[in-house]
């Protein structure tokens, strides 16, 4: 899915349904759509804000090549706590902690004194080329959820769903009165998510997607792009699409061994170039997967059918 064009509506408050309000940050880029949408859940005297986003700060000397469109939020916190006005932030929660997600986090908490609450710490290397794939090392829980556990407000309750793959850590996060579904990057409309090895996990992604497809959640929100409403049709075909691309490598392989840019280039046909790394980091995700089903094997940068 194309970017939309501009204007869109950052540092907005937005009504999505009666206790759910979007505010998106300045972070577009062609891995956050156009940006990462923050949450805020309730309508009453306490509130709960998912995925706070990116910091006011990163965007000079970022060595990614978007210039910091991953991680320059300026003005975010700001319009976050506008939206959420005369309200107690009573839990600032992360869905992962990828750094277009997370790092606002320590700065509400800063100004507002609200905890941390939702996914593990994560920070591991990582040699995606993504620039968002670098893990916030300032985040800092003060408790982590565990699956199912629950944290209510006045008029919510929300349940974590552990939904690891995309990152080891990630979370989504249901809102039991609505029957809304807080997707993170595990689920979006606009895009399928990169599963980066060595955190990035393709048997526990499928799995996750599983777990999601088993549920009858009513809507989900992404982190990034647009509501979901056909919520299982949408899983059913990721699912899909992730078995196809895996019966491409196997079809590829079948053929002859192939090193991953070979296989990139014939499996994603008018890819855009800024995103051919990150294709060829899920095709290293799906390639794990196999060797680890003893379907293929390698030997250096070579991989073969077993």
């Amino acid at each position: 899915m194309d970017i939309p064009a501009k204007p869109w509506p950052t540092g907005l408050s937005e009504q999505c349904e009666p206790l759910v309000r979007r505010v998106l940050a300045p972070n577009a880029s062609p891995y956050t759509f156009t940006g990462t949408q923050t949450y805020i859940v309730g309508a009453g005297s306490e509130v709960a804000v998912i995925d706070p986003g990116p910091a006011d700060s990163g965007a000079d000397g970022d060595p990614s090549p978007f210039k910091g469109a991953d991680t320059n939020g300026k003005g975010h916190v700001e319009a976050i706590l506008a939206a959420v006005g005369k309200s107690t932030i009573a839990a600032i929660l992360c869905t992962h902690t990828h750094r277009d997600h997370s790092p606002a986090a320590a700065v509400i908490k800063a100004k507002t004194g609200a905890p941390i609450i939702g996914c593990a710490a994560l920070t591991i290397s990582d040699d995606g080329p993504r620039a968002d794939s670098a893990f916030d090392a300032s985040y800092a829980p003060d408790r982590v959820l565990a699956d199912g556990e629950r944290l209510a407000g006045p008029d919510w309750t929300i349940e974590a769903v552990a939904t690891p793959g995309h990152t080891s850590n990630h979370l989504c996060y249901s809102v039991l009165e609505s029957g809304a579904l807080f997707t993170g990057d595990h689920v979006m409309a606009w895009s399928t998510s990169v599963v980066s090895p060595p955190d990035g996990d393709m048997a526990a992604y499928m799995a996750s997607l599983d777990k999601l497809y088993a549920r009858d959640d009513r809507v989900f929100y992404p982190a990034h792009g647009p509501a979901i409403g056909k919520t299982r049709q949408l899983v059913r075909g990721m699912l899909g699409h992730r078995r196809q691309r895996e019966a491409q490598i196997l079809r590829l392989l079948g053929q002859a061994p192939h090193v991953i840019p070979e296989m990139v280039a014939a499996m994603y046909k008018g890819l855009d170039p800024r995103l051919v790394g990150a294709a060829g980091r899920s095709v290293l995700a799906h390639l794990i997967d196999l060797r680890n089903r003893t379907v293929v094997s390698d030997e250096g940068d070579l991989w073969r059918l077993r």
